[in-house]
């Protein structure tokens, strides 16, 4: 795919891209919001460099690709309650995100995408990987493929080890604990609405059981995808800076936040945009 307003590179082949030429932080014209939105598309996973964004810039240009969202389970800034920071201090060896996952598919409607913005960097680590969800379907047998076609995946906001059952950090405050039971049905491949592609739509930290099935019996298939998925050929990674911006499509990978920078601080602010019901 060719691009006229901005160039995009490759981060590796499963997916991913760094994108020079656009300064995300003020309105795009038509042209150059739509190849960004191609090359998202292509690549699931975009990467802007050197940008100097305040909450609402960073909003303006999420509104580019949807509604943003409030997380339901952390407060917000207060000038711009859809901004969350994500903060990790020096002394906390606890990280927000540290296994693989989509993002709040406990919701009716989960995120369409989420973008990241790097405020604080650790000198060292604190990298994000990226799993490609849609080739790896692709990459099934025509058997399983023909199995999982039809299931229902249950996805709850309480999982053992999952996101709310285990939020304690130091400089995140955390809201709706009320709402740990908190879950949705959603077919375990799902269709992008842009792309027509397929994809593996479970995920460890919120997947619990086939419906219609015990979680005993869906715990060895269930394994299966999960690790399947995040196969490092599957993969790329995504090494922050101070000013970079992350935007990922939650429909088609699946991402995890590395853990490996104790001792230093690190801050980045989240947004996500909400999408549709899963098909």
């Amino acid at each position: 795919m060719t691009y006229e307003t901005i160039e995009v590179r490759p981060l590796a082949n499963p997916c991913g891209a760094e994108v020079f030429g656009a300064d995300v932080s003020t309105p795009l014209d038509n042209a150059q919001g739509d190849e960004i939105h191609r090359a998202f598309l292509e690549h699931h996973v975009l990467v802007f460099r050197d940008q100097q964004l305040s909450p609402a810039q960073q909003v303006a240009f999420a509104r580019r690709f949807g509604h943003p969202n409030i997380y339901p389970f952390v407060k917000g800034l207060d000038e711009q309650p859809e901004v969350i920071a994500i903060v990790k201090e020096p002394h906390e060896t606890k990280n927000f995100g540290e296994r693989w996952h989509s993002d709040t598919t406990y919701l009716p409607n989960p995120p369409v995408a989420t973008m990241l913005y790097g405020v604080d960097i650790p000198e060292v680590g604190g990298d994000t990987m990226f799993a490609n969800a849609t080739l790896a379907y692709e990459r099934l047998s025509d058997g399983l493929k023909r199995m999982l076609d039809g299931l229902v995946a249950v996805n709850s906001a309480a999982v053992a080890g999952g996101r709310a059952t285990r939020m304690r950090y130091a400089n995140i405050e955390v809201t709706g604990q009320d709402q740990m039971d908190m879950a949705a049905e959603h077919p375990v491949i799902r269709t992008h609405p842009e792309t027509g592609r397929k994809s593996i739509y479970v995920n460890v930290i919120h997947s619990k059981r086939f419906k219609g099935w015990t979680e005993e019996e869906s715990a060895g298939l269930l394994r299966y995808l999960f690790d399947f998925v995040t196969r490092p050929e599957h993969t790329c990674r995504v090494r922050w800076a101070e000013g970079s911006v992350t935007l990922w499509d939650n429909r088609a990978v699946q991402h995890i936040a590395l853990n490996d920078y104790h001792g230093q601080r690190r801050e980045v602010h989240r947004v996500t945009i909400e999408g549709e019901t899963p098909r």
